[in-house]
């Protein structure tokens, strides 16, 4: 059986651990405004930006928003709009939020303005959310299967959107930013595992199952449903390209989950295994 939520109900409320470089102007403006495709408002908080990076939460507003902050970044003569968007982007996906960025990149790419995409795969983040069922019980619940994630730190993200921020030439690219291999669900528990010290088990449990629980634990029916279609999407291997682009943009190469679970390993860890 699957408990309530099966640590799936917050996974895709994302921490993005955002680089002092990327300062979003946009967010503050929204804040003050009534409206939040007030163009007016907007392109008062991009007066004397010469670059923009975009990104706003997965929310059905996401497509007005941003096209609107793009409008204004082009009124205001902001020369490059940097987006932060996702693998799978593409108008029309079956994944609302992967259609969303779609339609967003579509309008930046025909706005007349500087632009560069910055695509990043499924965070390793998203696992905290997990983290106190995980010590709980010694089990992750997800409707992955043998899927095989390409998954990132975001604070590679974070470096190399700063890289692109902070650098000429990469107007009119598309980045596709993964860790350095694609691994599945029980390499993740493998990994968690040995982090911890403690076994740590994959249970793999049926899209319903996970929908209905994520639903019961408080999550909007919608958003439950767009996570299970991710994860479809996974299982179907929409997220197992791996790009060198992390290193190629930062020098550096990307964070491998090893590394990744080793620095949040108290999180997931029974209190037994961490005195």
């Amino acid at each position: 059986m699957c408990p309530a939520g099966c640590g799936l109900r917050t996974w895709f409320q994302l921490t993005f651990e955002v680089v002092d470089e990327l300062e979003v102007k946009v967010e503050e403006a929204a804040e003050e405004a009534e409206d939040e495709q007030d163009p007016r408002s907007v392109r008062a908080a991009l007066d004397g930006a010469d670059t923009l990076f975009l990104s706003c939460a997965d929310d059905p507003r996401r497509v007005g928003w941003e096209t609107s902050a793009i409008g204004a970044a082009v009124a205001a003569g902001v020369r490059r709009v940097v987006k932060l968007s996702a693998v799978g982007a593409e108008p029309g996906s079956p994944v609302a939020f992967w259609d969303w960025h779609g339609q967003v990149e579509q309008h930046l790419r025909a706005s007349g303005t500087g632009w560069v995409i910055v695509r990043s795969s499924w965070y390793m983040s998203n696992l905290l959310a997990a983290a106190a069922q995980v010590a709980g019980e010694g089990r992750l619940y997800a409707p992955a299967g043998q899927a095989r994630v390409a998954m990132i730190d975001p604070r590679d993200v974070g470096a190399a959107a700063a890289s692109v921020l902070s650098s000429p030439g990469h107007e009119g690219q598309t980045y596709l930013l993964t860790g350095p291999e694609a691994i599945t669900f029980a390499q993740v528990s493998a990994g968690l595992s040995a982090a911890t010290g403690s076994r740590i088990e994959f249970t793999d449990i049926p899209g319903t199952q996970a929908q209905q629980a994520m639903i019961g634990g408080g999550m909007p029916a919608f958003a439950a449903e767009q996570v299970i279609k991710i994860f479809e999407q996974l299982r179907q291997g929409a997220d197992r390209q791996v790009t060198a682009t992390v290193e190629a943009l930062t020098g550096s190469a990307p964070r491998d989950f090893a590394s990744f679970a080793r620095d949040h390993a108290r999180l997931f860890a029974p209190a037994a295994a961490i005195r």
